[in-house]
Parts: structure tokens; sequence; C-alpha cells
């Protein structure tokens, strides 16, 4: 792939024809051109040709890809030591903060993930050339609160200014152009790059460091391209951390086999709500939206059809082979999340009391296997594991699939990973672990031992692990290793939490708050864990709905977000869940007061709520613990001070709350861009008081650790 459209030396773009790089322009848009686009790009090169000829050095790219995005930035400019990322509105006379928002993003994303972009300087420039010329403060630069404002007559002085005012190292623009992109998509993003056809190579990282998606790739169709071959039945268990990217491994198998061979049928089935709903609706958008850009007429109903195809709740296809007992039509099924999968108990009453069938006998996992092994020549089962990430009652774990293959299907081909023996997590039962020790085929591919969801730490998992384990030492040995790259700090107030959000937070990254569904009791501080949400609102929708995560007046449970992830999390901390004495205590609330949690599976259930509460950021989390009442039974002291604490004791920063007091979020919504055109003075203003306010909050917590 041709990263930039046009690239030139900035002395031979401006000596260059414009019709001929207009040209070169056109010859790499895959889209239809349309006037609209031709025309931006006449103006940009005539206020570029102006602009630029005080600088005799530099480079300029025209079109340069953003892969994770999908998307290229209008124009980026290499000068001396700075890389100046810059998007184009031609025509504009105002700067409007949804373009502000986009050459941030594309600023973050270069360097978050392009490797010749970690250490340099990215400096994001918004050029509305009829707009009206705006003072610009470096400070909002360097933190990407914001972007340079200029217009058509001051761009190349505003370049100037930031050069002379800056010093650094030369960047070796070959080098540059030619360094390794290595994204991290979140989930949402990677189901729409590789529905659009990319593959998993093109966007997840490839560092040594990390086990390769594309290895878990290979080693899947491998095991598929065998079992077709030879007419065998194959199941391959996918085991990972948290964050790890099975639920992408398993999209990207599912994707793929669906585009080799269409008579193989493969479909991805999960039984998260939340998650098919929200990878169905970014699918329908993403693809309307697309077609729109081709100028294609493409209606919302359409597009839906063939996502519904594509990702399918597994409990339809549990009830429509139910209906049946003819073979299913899919040779390859991956089931994702196959751990939260009903026990035998479970599947029997909802059978017997849900549907009628008085006579159902089997764990959800035996008869999905039952219903695959109706093929006479060949099939293909994945399943994604998530370990010690069973969090509700009935949910039977990787052991019951195990029994299932051990007591009645012990002919199927059985892959896995060893750390399915290894790990306590995924198998406790000794009988079962020696099973399918001696009857399976070990494949070290089919475990990613990395989380890839915390791109800006790889030890987050294992941090949360030793802090749920209580294994102190180790728990702090891992957070003095995160805490540079991934922030975790802790609030005893709730609007400091959301504040931190608004601070930390860059362009569109996401922001939102999570807790547990068991924390009835922050009722008191308007989180109600029992509202329910819409997940494609919450997880898709933008700053002016007030039903997405961005307003942080929706609070998202283990089961909205299980699967999932967003860039900034405030997890709000409730009783259910609480340190005593240096052990964990676990209780439910029922009617008017809390009552014990004696179980161990109950417990563990719970434990593993907030293990997935925990491991939702991508970028960084505050963790809200409320303060106790003298006058509240329910919400006793104790309760709460004692994990307080502990997260002290770890090391974890307190936020500091006269900082955060004083700080007002950026009014932020499209619904008002008028009002804000007419006051950008004014907004401009706020916006730098918060970014001093933020780094005088980053220069307090540094002191105090």
């Amino acid at each position: 792939m041709k990263r930039a459209y046009y690239s030139n030396t900035i002395q031979n773009f401006i000596e260059d024809n414009d019709s001929r790089i207009l040209g070169e322009l056109s010859l790499y848009h895959t889209y239809a051109l349309e006037e609209l686009q031709r025309n931006a790009w006449i103006g940009q090169i005539e206020v570029l040709k102006e602009q630029l000829i005080q600088f005799q050095a530099g480079k300029i790219y025209f079109e340069f890809a953003i892969p994770r995005m999908g998307k290229r930035v209008d124009i980026i400019i290499i000068i001396k030591h700075i890389i100046f990322v810059i998007e184009f509105k031609v025509g504009d006379n105002t700067y409007g903060n949804h373009a502000i928002e986009q050459v941030i993003d594309y600023t973050l994303d270069l360097k978050n993930f392009h490797q010749g972009s970690h250490n340099t300087t990215l400096i994001p420039v918004l050029v509305s050339t009829h707009a009206q010329d705006f003072e610009n403060e470096q400070v909002d630069i360097d933190a990407y609160v914001t972007a340079a404002k200029t217009n058509r007559y001051n761009l190349g002085t505003y370049l100037k200014k930031v050069l002379e005012n800056s010093n650094g190292n030369e960047i070796d623009t070959f080098a540059w152009e030619n360094s390794i992109y290595k994204p991290t998509p979140t989930i949402v993003e990677a189901a729409q790059a590789l529905y659009k056809g990319h593959n998993v190579k093109e966007i997840s990282r490839s560092d040594s460091g990390a086990i390769n998606l594309s290895r878990t790739a290979d080693c899947l169709n491998e095991v598929i391209e065998y079992s077709k071959t030879h007419s065998k039945k194959s199941i391959c268990f996918v085991t990972g951390v948290p964050g790890a990217g099975k639920t992408l491994a398993g999209l990207n198998i599912a994707n793929e086999r669906m585009k080799s061979d269409e008579d193989e049928h493969a479909v991805f089935l999960s039984g998260n709500g939340p998650l098919v709903a929200v990878l169905r609706e970014a699918l329908t958008r993403d693809e309307v939206l697309t077609a729109k850009t081709k100028g294609e007429l493409l209606t919302k109903k359409q597009a839906a059809i063939r996502a519904n195809a594509f990702i399918q709740n597994i409990h339809h296809f549990r009830d429509d082979n139910l209906i049946s007992t003819k073979e299913p039509v899919e040779k390859v099924v991956v089931f994702d999340e196959a751990q939260r999968a009903w026990t035998n108990e479970k599947a029997t009453s909802f059978m017997k009391v849900k549907k009628g069938i008085a006579d159902f006998n089997m764990s959800e996992p035996e008869f999905l296997i039952d219903v695959m092994n109706r093929h006479e020549d060949w099939c293909t089962i994945i399943c994604l594991i998530g370990g010690g990430q069973e969090i509700n009652t009935g949910e039977a774990g990787l052991e019951a699939w195990i029994s299932a293959l051990k007591d009645h299907y012990s002919e199927w081909d059985i892959h896995y990973s060893d750390l399915i023996i290894e790990n306590d997590n995924y198998i406790r039962n000794k009988d079962i672990k020696r099973w399918v020790t001696n009857n399976g085929i070990k494949e070290q591919d089919l475990h990613l031992a990395i989380s890839i969801r915390s791109f800006r730490s790889e030890q987050l998992s294992n941090f949360i692990h030793e802090l749920l384990e209580l294994n102190f030492n180790n728990a702090q040995s891992l957070f003095n290793q995160i805490k540079k790259d991934f922030p975790i700090v802790i609030t005893r107030d709730l609007d400091i939490a959301k504040n931190w959000l608004r601070g930390m937070a860059k362009g569109t990254e996401r922001t939102g708050v999570v807790g547990s569904s068991g924390a009835r009791r922050l009722r008191p501080f308007g989180i109600d864990v029992k509202n329910e949400i819409a997940p494609s609102n919450w997880f898709l929708d933008g700053k002016e709905d007030v039903r997405s995560s961005y307003f942080l007046e929706i609070v998202a449970t283990e089961f909205d977000i299980q699967g999932l992830e967003i860039d900034w999390v405030c997890l709000t901390w409730g009783a259910d869940f609480f340190m005593d004495n240096d052990q964990w205590g676990y209780q439910k609330f029922k009617g008017s007061k809390w009552q014990n949690i004696n179980q161990d599976i109950i417990r563990q259930y719970l434990k593993n709520a907030y293990r997935v509460l925990l491991t939702r950021a991508r970028q960084g989390m505050v963790i809200f613990i409320p303060e106790g009442s003298e006058i509240d039974h329910t919400r006793p002291i104790f309760l709460y001070d004692g994990t307080y604490d502990y997260f002290k004791k770890l090391g974890i920063p307190e936020l500091l709350t006269k900082v955060f007091k004083e700080r007002k979020p950026e009014f932020n919504t499209s619904s008002y861009k008028q009002v804000k055109a007419n006051n950008q003075p004014k907004t401009e203003v706020n916006r730098t008081q918060n970014k001093q306010l933020h780094l005088k909050l980053n220069e307090a917590i540094k002191r105090k650790e």
C-alpha cells in the first residue's frame, strides 16, 4: 500500500506542475473522484505553495494513510524536528470542533502506533482557509488538548514560529515514512476493518514481544484445512488473558473462511448480547457510510441483513437447531466467550421452563457439539475461552466442553494450548486435565499471552490478576512498571473522577463509567447499576448524545462491557466486593440489607466481575471508592476504607481534590456549533485554563509519588 498519494520535498513540490500533482493524487484515489474533492486538492496546493515558499528544507505528504482508522491525513509536513499533521477545510470560515477532533485523532494515532513517530514532536494543525486569525498557545498543542488554528494567509507564519521556538533532532524522513505501523484497534474498529477486506496482519501489532494474532489465524486455518481434507471433526480452544484479542482472532477466522470458501458458511456466534448488538450496529453504520462515500445508495436495513448473518447470537443458533435435527449449514463455527455456555443444570432448567422440552438433559457445550456432530464428513468448532471470566450463575467454563468431549465425542480432534493445563483459571479438575493432556494436541499459538487492549502497558492484565489474588508484592512491582504508561488513580469524589476522565481524553477518545451489577448502594451517588443501557448508543454514539458513554451519566456493568473496551474508564467500586482484614469480602444486597456470600463459585463470579471491569480501559483508569456513611447502615465506613487503603498501599496515587474542584469541563456538542463559533475566544480561554489545571495535577501527583 502506498503510504501517501503524493510526496515530495517542499522545494520540489513548489516547483512541480499543479496538474501533475493533481493527476497523481487522482491516480491513487480509490473512490469515484467528485468535484468537491478535486477542488479541495486544488485549494490545498495553491495555499501550500504560497505558504511554504519560505522553507528551504523539509518534506510534504498528501493523503497519508492512517491504517487503524481506515482514513488519510490531508497533509503531513516534516520540517527539521517537527511533524505537522494538517487537516484542511478549504472555504470554511470557522474552526469546526469536528475537524479539530479529527486532526487530534490522526496525531494521536501516529504518536501511539507509528514507530517513527513515538519519540518525535507532532503538532495537529487545522487550516480553515477563510477563518479569522487565531492566537495559538504552544502549551495547548503539546498535549493535544486542541489543535493549532490557522488560515490560508498565516499557516507559514505559524510553522516558522513553532520551529524557531523549539528544538530537537532533525527527522530522517526516509526512515520515518518507512517505519513500522503497529496498530492496536478497538474490537469495533477491527471488526469494521476485517469486514472491509483487510486481514489481521494489517490491523494488528506484530512486535516480537507479543504472540502475533496472525500466527493464531495460521494455526486455526491449518486445523480447518486438515479437517476438511481428511474428513475429521475438530475443536480448537483459543485462550488468552483479558484484552489479548480472542474476539479479534475469532472474527478474523470467521471472516477469512466466509470469503475463502462460501460453502463453509463460517459464522461468528456469541452469547454476549451487548457485543453482538454493538458489532452489528457498527458494521451496519460503517457500511452505509462507506457506500455513501463511494456515491452508492445503501439503506441501513440492507446493510444490517449482511452484518446480522456474519455475527449471530449463539442462543438463536441453539434454538434453530432444537427445532431441526438436520445438520447445520455451517461447517466452521466460532463460539465467542465459550466459557459462558450453560451448565447441564441451567440448560436443562431453561429448556423445561422456557422451551417446554421436558426430556432435555445436556449442558450447552454438549448440545452445541452434538449439533455440529450431525455433519457426516467434517466440521470445525473454535471456542474462544477467557480464563477466570465466568461472571454469572450457571456459566460452565472450559471444563464442561472438555467433559462433553470426554464422555460423548472422544473421536474428535482436540487442539489446545498448554495454558489450560497449567493455569487453574481454565481447568481445576485434575482428571479432566489429565484426559485432555492424553487425548488432545497441544498448540502453542492457540494462547494469546499479552494484552493488546491496553496498548500502553502489556502488563496490565498481570497486575490486575495479582491485585485480585492479593499477591501484594507482585502487584506492587507490576504497578511500578505500568504506572508511567498506563495511569491508574483513585479518588473518593465522583465529580473529581469524571473531571479526570475529561481532562485525560483527547480528540474522540471514549470515556465511560462502569460498575459491578451487585454494587446496589452506589445509588446515593446517582449510579444505578440496575438501569439497563442501550449498548449501541453507549459504545457508538457521539458526545452530543446523552445516551452515550461520553456523558458519564449511565453506568455499564460487567454484563454490558465484557468483550468490549473504551479508552478511559471510571470504575465505581461498590460494597459488594471489599477489603476487610487483608481479605476480600463478598456480599449481595437483598431487600434492605447486605447478605454474605459463602458459596465459593458465587464468590468467584463476583471476583471475576471486578476482573472484567478492571480490564476494560485501553489507556487509563480512575477508581472511585466512595466514603462510607455514619447514618446509612447499608454503607458503613469499613466497607470502603479497607479497599481504599489497599490501593493506596500498592502505590496508586490519589487525585487531589483542590485541583479538580476548580476544573470546568469543556462544553462539547455539535448541537451548538453556531454558539461556539460566535464565542470562540472564550472557548479557547476555557480550554487553556483546563489544560493548565491538568498540568498542575500531573505535577502534584509526581511530587506526591
